[in-house]
């Protein structure tokens, strides 16, 4: 493993950083808030830290063959150093400590929507945008927008693209990995887009208009506002931005096929037969029993609506009091902390793809219970789940579950209520933000919590964002034996 060429990707992403840095500071300027010079500070900072590490570190080229370890290592890298200089404009601005402004740059890049911000609506404008300009950026992933936008990486860009992506398949839309990433960076700005116009034709202002798009379709769940969607009371407002985070949790491969081959893609598609179903049989679900509380049939579809899509792409909105609602209906909302979306979206959780795999190995295994010689496939899309992807797939399932019961155990040790504990852990392990409660609920946030939980949720959003393993391995003495080969 050559750690001067992570060191020179590294350095080269800190290059692209530096030009996000760009959007927020010129907003700052132009509002004449504190966050111009901020932002132009970090914006130095990252062009010189990134000349620095690429001057350090080995120059290479696109034909060079980057390893599988180099590609992780430069990922999670890429991801702790980005949160870093993320969380400076935070502390910069005086409002935030050391570990509240990393929790919220966590928060940020890995869409999950988790906030330490009690007061939001005093920050400046120019900050506000930033938590949301984060979403968009780690919602795609901060390495397929550099994959997309600058070409000439490495020959081995497929490493670095497997390590963040999502999902079982590791499919490619085009032969060449830039193209595709360039799809689909090209269908994540074209989601925004229309939803940014939705949104001013619902009367919001363009500032509201484009960090609310930018967040949904990011499945952040960051707002402007401390009431979050429900600052606007607008139905057209909750509309919108329910179907564009339905829209987010889609696997962008698939937009990719529609286009390509038409909108039949769609119900061909497994994954997204089963994502639709879900959605439309919990809405359904959820109005009736909010109904039968006594809710009006109007009232209970609404709030069904955007809280159920909210909650299957990962997002976090919040436009009424969910806290509020009776057991049954919440936990309906809460098995979708385990669901997610569609792999190859912005959305965290186990993902769609993954259970239905699951689902279609449990019924298989029962038949064989009935007919020990009867043979028979896991299909999945039409075609053969090879017994070593089955094995990862139930591996995944249990690390998930490894890793919530750990850490739901580890934030209780730090004198966090139970309820608190587990759903704030299960939100920020799938990218949902907002847990259960008077602490971490629709209402509340995550200041209370001790410095060492925030930490602890922190390392569990990334664990979250990169689907586990890409960081676990990291803890495993073979991937640092300089004799293996991969």
């Amino acid at each position: 493993m050559n750690g001067r060429v992570i060191l020179f990707l590294v350095g080269k992403i800190l290059y692209f950083l530096g030009v996000v840095f760009a959007v927020p500071m010129l907003l700052g300027f132009g509002y004449q808030d504190i966050g111009g010079k901020i932002f132009a500070g970090c914006m130095a900072a990252s062009f010189a830290v990134g000349y620095l590490f690429m001057k350090l570190g080995t120059k290479i080229t696109e034909h060079y063959n980057l390893t599988n370890r180099e590609g992780i290592l430069t990922v999670v890298s890429t991801w702790l150093t980005a949160v870093c200089f993320a969380s400076v404009p935070f502390m910069a601005a005086g409002m935030l400590d050391p570990a509240d402004a990393f929790f919220e740059a966590m928060s940020g890049l890995t869409t999950t929507g988790a906030t330490v911000l009690p007061e939001i609506e005093i920050w400046p404008r120019s900050l506000l945008f930033w938590r949301v300009w984060m979403h968009w950026i780690g919602g795609l992933g901060i390495i397929v927008i550099f994959i997309a936008l600058l070409p000439r990486i490495s020959g081995g860009a497929a490493h670095l693209f497997n390590a963040e992506s999502s999902g079982f398949e590791g499919e490619k839309l085009l032969p060449r990995l830039r193209s595709t990433a360039l799809a689909l960076f090209q269908i994540y700005i074209l989601l925004t887009g229309c939803t940014v116009v939705l949104l001013l034709f619902c009367g919001l202002d363009l500032y509201d208009a484009v960090v609310h798009a930018i967040s949904a379709i990011g499945t952040g769940g960051f707002s402007s506002y401390n009431d979050s969607i429900a600052h606007f009371h607008s139905l057209a407002v909750e509309l919108v931005i329910g179907l564009a985070m339905f829209c987010a949790g889609v696997n962008f491969s698939l937009y990719f096929k529609v286009k390509r081959n038409g909108p039949k893609m769609l119900l061909k598609d497994d994954e997204f037969r089963c994502y639709l179903f879900m959605f439309l049989i919990l809405i359904a679900v959820i109005t009736v029993a909010l109904t039968l509380h006594g809710f009006s049939p109007f009232r209970g579809f609404r709030e069904a609506f955007f809280h159920v899509a909210t909650f299957i792409s990962t997002t976090g909105y919040v436009a009424a009091d969910f806290d509020q609602w009776p057991a049954f209906p919440k936990l309906c909302l809460s098995i979708l902390y385990f669901t997610g979306a569609c792999a190859g979206s912005t959305s965290g959780g186990i993902k769609i793809s993954r259970l239905i795999v699951l689902a279609r190995g449990v019924k298989e295994g029962a038949v064989k219970v009935l007919h020990p010689k009867e043979a028979r496939p896991i299909l999945y899309n039409g075609h053969k789940i090879e017994n070593s992807v089955f094995s990862l797939v139930l591996s995944f399932f249990f690390t998930y579950i490894g890793i919530f019961v750990i850490f739901s155990l580890a934030v209780t040790a730090t004198g966090v209520d139970i309820q608190t504990a587990i759903t704030g852990v299960l939100a920020c392990l799938s990218s949902i933000g907002p847990g259960f409660g008077p602490v971490v609920g629709a209402t509340g946030n995550f200041v209370p919590l001790p410095a060492a939980a925030k930490i602890m949720l922190a390392f569990v959003m990334l664990l979250g964002r990169l689907e586990m393993y890409t960081v676990l391995i990291l803890f495993h003495r073979k991937f640092w034996n300089g004799r293996s080969r991969w």
